[in-house]
C-alpha cells in the first residue's frame, strides 16, 4: 500500500508503503531503469553521494528496512522467515520486484536472502560487505559490542562519512537522530545478533541473479575471506571487487569508485 508522497531536496522524492501494518519511508531520485538500494549498520538519515551517483543513470528506490531510520515494524520481526517476507513486500510495495538490487552489510544479508528465496524478486545483485555467514576460523567483528563512539571507525575508513551519513537533515532535532540510530542498531541485533550468522550459507546456492561482490579494503567488521566463501556458495556468475581505502560501508568512504563499479557490472 502506497500513501501520498512528497518531493524532497535535491530532486529526491519521499513516500511512504505499509509493510505488515506498519510504515516504511521510501525515497526515490533518477530516471531510468529502477535500482534499489538496502542500506547497512545505521541505515540513513539522508540522501549520500553514493546515491547521487547511482541515480546520474539511474531510478535508485531507496526503501527503509524496518526498524531504520524511516521504518518501523522490526518489533514483529522474530524469525529469520518474518525478516525475509517482511523485505519481499517492502520491495514489492516500492515498486522493486524483479529489478536490480544493491546492498550493503545487514541490507546485503537481506538483499541476499530475498534474491535465494524468490528467484524472480531480483534482477542482478550487488552485495558490498554482506553479513549473514559465518565461519569460525574467521569470526566477523562484533559490531554490538563497540562503544557508541568507537563504531564509525569500524564500519568506516574515514569515521565522519559513516557520521555524516546517519546524522539528522539540517533543521531536524540531532537527539532524535540518535534516537533512531540506537533503534537501527538495534533492528540488526534482532537479525543477526551475537554471529552475523542467519543461516544464508545454505540458501546461496538457490540464488540465479548475477551477483557482483565488493569488499572495501580496510573493512573491519567483515574479514575479505568472506568474498570467497560467498563465491563458492553461489552457482551462478560472480564478479568481486576490491574497493581501495574504503571499509565496511565502502559506498560511504568510496562513494564515486563503487558507483562506478556497479554502473559498469549492470551494463555489461
Amino acid at each position: 500500500m502506497t500513501r501520498g508522497g512528497a518531493g524532497g531536496a535535491d530532486g529526491v522524492g519521499a513516500r511512504t508503503v505499509e509493510v505488515n501494518g506498519r510504515s516504511c519511508r521510501v525515497w526515490e531520485k533518477g530516471a531510468g531503469e529502477p535500482v534499489g538500494f538496502l542500506a547497512g549498520i545505521g541505515g540513513l538519515g539522508g540522501w549520500t553521494p553514493f546515491l547521487d551517483r547511482l541515480a546520474e543513470r539511474r531510478r535508485v528506490i531507496v526503501p527503509s528496512l524496518p526498524g531504520f531510520p524511516g521504518a518501523q515494524g522490526h518489533d514483529l520481526l522474530d524469525t529469520q522467515l518474518d525478516w525475509i517476507l517482511a523485505v519481499q513486500d517492502l520491495l514489492e510495495a516500492a515498486g522493486l520486484a524483479g529489478a536490480d538490487l544493491v546492498g550493503s552489510s545487514v541490507g546485503a544479508a537481506l538483499a541476499a536472502d530475498v534474491a535465494a528465496c524468490g528467484r524472480g524478486m531480483v534482477r542482478r545483485l550487488v552485495l558490498i560487505g554482506p553479513l549473514g555467514v559465518f565461519d569460525e576460523a574467521e569470526p566477523i567483528a562484533d559490531v554490538w559490542a563497540q562503544r557508541p563512539g568507537d563504531l564509525p571507525g569500524m564500519v568506516c575508513a574515514e569515521p565522519a562519512n559513516f557520521q555524516a551519513a546517519v546524522a539528522a537533515p539540517e533543521g531536524e532535532d540531532a537527539i532524535e537522530a540518535q534516537v533512531l540510530l540506537l533503534r537501527a542498531h538495534e533492528a540488526a541485533a534482532r537479525l543477526l545478533w551475537p554471529l552475523s550468522d542467519t543461516g544464508l550459507a545454505r540458501r546461496l546456492p538457490r540464488v540465479r541473479a548475477r551477483v557482483m561482490l565488493v569488499w572495501g579494503e580496510a573493512d573491519r567488521v567483515v574479514p575479505f575471506g568472506y568474498a570467497s566463501r560467498f563465491s563458492e556458495l553461489l552457482r551462478g556468475e560472480t564478479r568481486i571487487e576490491r574497493v581501495p581505502g574504503a571499509g565496511h560501508l565502502a559506498e560511504l568512504d568510496a562513494p564515486d569508485d563503487v558507483a562506478g563499479r556497479i554502473h559498469a557490472f549492470l551494463d555489461s
